[in-house]
């Protein structure tokens, strides 16, 4: 019973869109400054049809999944942030949107200038009946077309069928999006943001020079961070410390994904006593802690709830392979009693891999 009701729990902190409706639309196109591309600023409501606003939804939500979210950011005075300023009027007056969509469409101009961000059409939407959190809110979507795709269209006039090429937008691609949800005003928001065609430095454009966002320090973040942590500290530190083989490394490994996968709380000292076990590593792993955090700006507290969905997402942190050369991986998922380690008489290394059955 514990362990459904922490699962409902989880998923009531994550987004669904099922019976949201768009209020008000407005669309501009977005250039490129570097490329001499224009900004051109939308006029009226966009119009469209019953049928057509299903597709804006599904093209504006269906990409946002699982539960990291994000909130606006300043250094110095969140009111600075263009966009957590443009967004708070928004919410404030509604009828206003058009304005205020100029607006953030402007402060997307003046970001667009790295000569690999694509110009297209910047839409900015008031989105009603979102659900967060297991409550109702509203929302304001900020989405940006780059690509388009070829589709072909076919029509039939009287038995007589013709095939066209048209291009469009396929709506199960956004490339980029942020919701912002009416809530948490106070700590700039809870948004979901998602930039699907530019990826690390280049991701930095939507992420932090239009937006100015950073993750919230919720169950997610603490869970992503505290994997990156122990991942860390077994695959660099370790080795450096301690006489840790990569077998003793893959060990490790695997019983911190097994902890992650099995228990619904971290707590730091259990983790300690049942990962790493021995004192005087437990006694590093402790010290590193506060090196790894003071280096990398970041924060986990030593006891939080884990978040299913951000173990799922980084389980990949814990892989286990051992790399011999260029002619061989040994996938290692547990029991390290049967790996053995040598070296033969001409000093060539080998591993020893007992098992039961072939499979």
């Amino acid at each position: 019973m514990t362990s459904i009701f922490v699962l409902f729990l989880q998923n009531i902190f994550m987004q669904s869109f099922n019976e949201t409706k768009i209020s008000n639309l407005y669309l501009h196109f977005v250039g490129n400054q570097f490329h001499d591309e224009p900004l051109t600023l939308g006029q009226t409501k966009l119009a469209y049809n019953e049928e057509v606003e299903t597709d804006l939804i599904t093209y504006f939500t269906s990409s946002f999944k699982g539960n990291e979210f994000f909130q606006l950011h300043h250094e110095s005075d969140l009111e600075l942030n263009e966009v957590y300023s443009f967004a708070s009027k928004i919410f404030e007056s509604p009828e206003e949107l058009h304005s205020l969509s100029v607006s953030l469409a402007k402060h997307l101009y003046e970001q667009s200038s790295h000569p690999k961000i694509k110009g297209g059409e910047f839409y900015v939407a008031f989105l009603e009946g979102c659900i967060l959190e297991g409550e109702i809110v509203d929302a304001i979507g900020l989405f940006k077309t780059e690509n388009k795709d070829r589709f072909l269209k076919i029509a039939n006039d009287e038995n007589e069928f013709m095939i066209d090429s048209q291009e469009g937008i396929n709506i199960n691609k956004l490339d980029k999006g942020c919701i912002i949800f009416n809530t948490n005003k106070r700590n700039g928001y809870v948004l979901s943001v998602l930039d699907n065609t530019n990826k690390g430095n280049d991701a930095k454009f939507w992420f932090d020079d239009f937006l100015h966002v950073k993750q919230r320090e919720d169950a997610y973040y603490q869970t992503e961070s505290a994997m990156k942590f122990a991942k860390e500290f077994i695959t660099k530190e370790l080795p450096e410390q301690f006489e840790a083989t990569k077998a003793d490394q893959a060990d490790l490994l695997n019983k911190s994904a097994q902890y992650f996968k099995e228990q619904e709380e971290f707590d730091l000292s259990e983790f300690a006593n049942v990962v790493i076990q021995q004192p005087e590593i437990i006694e590093s792993f402790n010290d590193y802690k506060t090196s790894y955090q003071q280096d990398r700006a970041v924060a986990f507290k030593e006891s939080f709830d884990i978040n299913d969905s951000a173990v799922k997402k980084k389980a990949s942190v814990f892989k286990s392979v051992i790399k011999l050369d260029k002619n061989f991986h040994i996938y290692v998922h547990g029991d390290r009693t049967k790996i053995e380690q040598g070296t033969d008489e001409s000093g060539r290394k080998f591993y020893t891999l007992f098992y039961d059955q072939e499979n």
